[in-house]
């Protein structure tokens, strides 16, 4: 551990800054400074039972979560995971009876390596003593959401672009989702309307960071 904290000294998840000890993800600065949402940032989407997220996706925390999403920071879904757990134990724990997440396309996994929401549910639900499991597929590879544009397009981008994998197994359940961000909500939105008319009987949402209203 010595030899590997000289050769990649260890930095805080979300300001980058080289911290002393190896076992610390988020510095004593950041755990202070974060832009932390109130009542567990909850907000209704359309479909969606309830959205929670711990952080406000803005400053430190836009510049981690691009990094875990697009440079291989992998490891940093160890450091949100507990963020994501507390926010879902103060506000939808005993809700739902299925842990899993927004899956990406095959070819951005192909790109990246990695699916960045997967890599979190499996440490959120790691921290809530659960498991992972997926439910859906990304079945049309989409444009970033993030380029485009408004919630309109949004929407229209998604729509259609996943599918359920095994119906049986979300008939009359309630679902939750993991994912990195939610902005606008299109996503989030095109899951859950995807997962009710499969016959889920509820679906709620959980992230690292929502945009502000």
């Amino acid at each position: 551990m010595i030899l590997l904290d000289l050769l990649y000294p260890p930095r805080c998840t979300f300001c980058h800054k080289f911290v002393k000890d190896g076992s610390v993800r988020i510095c004593h600065a950041c755990e202070v400074l974060l832009p932390y949402t109130k009542d567990s940032g909850k907000q209704k989407i359309e479909f969606v039972a309830q959205c929670v997220a711990p952080l406000y996706y803005e400053k430190v925390v836009r510049d981690s979560l691009r990094r875990y999403k697009f440079h291989s920071c992998t490891g940093y879904a160890k450091a949100y995971a507990p963020l994501v757990a507390d926010c879902i134990r103060q506000s939808i724990a005993d809700k739902f009876d299925v842990l899993s997440w927004i899956p990406v396309s095959r070819k951005r996994l192909r790109e990246r390596g990695y699916d960045q929401a997967e890599l979190l549910a499996k440490a959120v639900a790691k921290e809530l003593n659960l498991k992972a499991e997926p439910v859906l597929k990304k079945i049309r590879d989409t444009q970033p959401q993030s380029g485009t544009g408004s919630a309109e397009k949004r929407r229209a981008n998604i729509t259609g672009a996943y599918r359920v994998l095994k119906p049986e197994r979300v008939q009359g359940k309630s679902i939750l989702l993991i994912d990195d961000i939610v902005t606008t909500g299109s996503t989030v939105r095109e899951c859950a309307k995807t997962l009710g008319l499969a016959g889920a009987d509820a679906v709620y949402c959980a992230a690292v960071a929502r945009a502000r209203d």
